[in-house]
């Protein structure tokens, strides 16, 4: 009987080649084939270290379709060694459903760490890292955004999240109308020759941003990390919302009709919106 193969989840650089450990690579020359996110990224970094592992593709669209084929490699013996694009799989990236298709097959699954943006960027952001929550890609459209955001009102720890920066001013703008003047750290370009980090309120960083582009969109990867709040939204967005609550209920509309509507046309949860509508003392 063959002995399965071993599953290796191997993080790789963000950008600066040098950010990789001397066991990765020693897995990525030793594993019998590397499952990774997109190849023709992941060549760069095999060929600067003279690495020549077959590759195979593993990415998002393709995951579950994936996981079962890998699986039966290693039970076959062979080695695996996962990694995406930059940074850790699985976080953000793919990974999951392989991880969780090799453990439900009882093969054995070892991490190979390193570099991961959100332990880089809080590092060196400068918030309370005591406690923190990392919740992923910010919504690309502006509803789902802002209900997203408000999601996060409640939230006390540092938020960590990850967004495109073509979006970013339209991303600050709206934290700054739904989770008010908390701080704010911006840290573009991890471990790259240009990277930056900017602090201060959301909307005090994107005029420091429209300052210097003016019209011209924001290059590069984007961290983005949100001081905790004291569980209360912004006062500007408390008001207006309060106002339109009052205005709907002078309509006749019930309470979670309310909910329902601005939930719909201000991208809010209807859960938060029912709860000030209580407040307010509507029912």
């Amino acid at each position: 009987m063959v002995a399965a193969g071993t599953l290796y989840v191997v993080a790789t650089p963000l950008g600066n080649l040098e950010d990789i450990t001397l066991r990765a690579l020693r897995i990525l020359r030793q594993a019998d084939l590397i499952a990774a996110e997109d190849t023709r990224h992941s060549r760069k970094l095999l060929a600067h270290y003279g690495i020549s592992t077959p590759l195979t593709s593993y990415h998002d669209w393709s995951e579950r379709q994936q996981a079962p084929r890998l699986v039966e490699q290693l039970k076959h013996g062979k080695s695996i060694a996962l990694i995406s694009d930059a940074g850790t799989p699985g976080i953000a990236d793919p990974g999951y459903h392989l991880v969780r298709a090799a453990i439900a097959a009882g093969l054995r699954v070892e991490a190979i760490p390193g570099p991961s943006a959100v332990a880089a960027a809080l590092s060196i952001a400068g918030l309370p890292t005591d406690g923190f929550v990392f919740d992923g890609f910010v919504p690309a459209r502006q509803t789902a955004r802002r209900a997203f955001l408000t999601g996060l009102v409640p939230e006390r720890r540092t938020v960590v999240l990850y967004e495109a920066a073509r979006r970013l001013l339209a991303c600050l703008q709206d934290v700054q109308e739904v989770l008010g003047r908390r701080p704010v750290v911006v840290v573009r370009e991890l471990t790259k020759v240009f990277e930056e980090t900017l602090r201060g309120s959301a909307d005090e960083i994107a005029a420091q941003l429209r300052q210097r582009l003016g019209d011209r969109p924001l290059p590069g990867e984007v961290t983005l990390l949100i001081g905790g709040g004291d569980g209360k939204p912004a006062a500007a967005a408390a008001e207006g919302l309060a106002a339109a609550i009052d205005r709907l209920r002078g309509e006749g509309k019930s309470l979670k009709e309310i909910a329902r509507t601005l939930a719909r046309e201000q991208g809010l949860s209807r859960r938060a919106v029912y709860q000030m509508g209580l407040r307010m003392g509507h029912d």
